[in-house]
């Protein structure tokens, strides 16, 4: 019979293997409450997708520490002043 830490081992090893995270395997693959989650998500532009699920790939850029799509794009901006 398997125990409860054997259990919990085998789901955490599970997670690093699937393509698509649940919002509550996220949580725990991101090591984040729900929302910081939500708040994090939303700086980088990591949405859930139709079924509701996220993209392990695209969490994986959420915690990489790198500065979000919006915030290098906007760094490219170039404003013109109008007189």
């Amino acid at each position: 019979m398997i125990n409860k830490d054997e259990l919990v081992v085998m789901r955490a090893i599970a997670l690093c293997f699937k393509p698509f995270l649940k919002p509550e395997e996220a949580q725990v693959y991101t090591n984040l409450g729900k929302s910081q989650l939500a708040k994090k998500a939303q700086e980088m532009g990591v949405y859930r997708n139709v079924s509701g699920y996220y993209k392990r790939e695209e969490l994986d850029t959420l915690m990489n520490g790198s500065p979000s799509p919006f915030e290098s794009a906007a760094t490219h901006l170039s404003i013109k002043k109008i007189r």
